[in-house]
């Protein structure tokens, strides 16, 4: 993942990372994410997110605390509304699916991109998972835009898109569109933004929450949304993670999109998910 960023700048070599491809993903062993010192290993963690875009952690027994204690060395953390509201920690979101609820985030996406500020990152701890199968899927959004034709960059990056929470979240809530964007209305985000750390430029549109793109004719938008998601689906730009109980994956939301293998019904899968607030994304000439 080439970067504008100075790649060694707390990089001490302390952290023994293991990548998982040469596009994104890496794994950190021998380091216990719920340890009181864990704070001072964080601007090297925050390196190696940079660099690989989603890093992995093996055998982290967190509790709920821990979970959310290790999150806020990285900035404050969002309550996603699907969050019950008699929930003791209300920056947990609990994901769980089996033999009564499928899974059902097996499309490419980007957390919360409904947010006028999206997320920076999002740390999902693995609870309960099936003895084979529930893996994830990551794509950097950033070679995705890369492998863009120089004429459709130059026409992407003049463009904006709408988000929309209600695309998911209103069947699943149980209300109507109408209701949710009394709290969450559609937002306008560049189709292709600029990474505020690394300067990357990223790809910022996806199937899940991205209703259209504004200034074009409706075919148009389809055609040239449905053009850009197939950019996730290069098998060349990913990884693939295989969970297991105590599991840790922390994304980057802001270049990475995510797909949830729903392989294992009717077995069960369960995740908590903790979700960084991030800034609003911009493009930069």
């Amino acid at each position: 993942m080439a970067t504008t960023f100075d790649r060694t700048a707390y990089d001490t070599g302390a952290l023994d990372i293991r990548p998982l491809t040469p596009a994104i993903g890496a794994e950190i062993r021998g380091i216990d994410l719920s340890a009181s010192d864990v704070g001072k290993r964080v601007p090297e963690i925050r390196t190696a997110l940079l660099n690989h875009g989603v890093i992995f952690f093996r055998d982290q027994d967190l509790s709920q605390e821990q979970h959310i204690a290790f999150a806020r060395h990285f900035g404050d953390l969002e309550v996603h509304p699907a969050t019950p509201k008699d929930q003791p920690n209300p920056e947990v979101l609990r994901i769980s699916h089996g033999p009564r609820s499928r899974g059902q985030e097996n499309y490419w996406h980007s957390d919360v991109t409904w947010r006028e500020k999206p997320s920076l990152g999002s740390i999902l701890l693995a609870r309960e998972v099936p003895e084979c199968g529930g893996d994830t899927l990551f794509a950097n959004m950033h070679l995705a835009y890369e492998r863009l034709s120089d004429k459709m960059k130059e026409f992407c990056e003049g463009l904006t898109a709408v988000h929309d929470i209600s695309r998911v979240f209103a069947k699943r809530l149980g209300k109507a569109p109408e209701d949710l964007h009394e709290k969450f209305p559609p937002v306008r985000h560049p189709v292709i933004r600029t990474h505020p750390e690394t300067g990357e430029r990223v790809i910022y549109v996806n199937t899940a929450f991205t209703s259209h793109i504004e200034g074009v004719s409706n075919e148009e938008s389809q055609w040239l949304l449905a053009h850009l998601y197939k950019t996730a689906m290069d098998a060349e730009i990913q990884c693939r993670f295989q969970w297991k109980a105590g599991s840790i994956a922390f994304w980057d939301n802001r270049v990475c999109q995510h797909l949830a293998v729903s392989d294992y019904f009717p077995d069960r899968r369960v995740m908590e998910r903790v979700t960084v607030e991030g800034d609003a994304p911009y493009f930069k000439i």
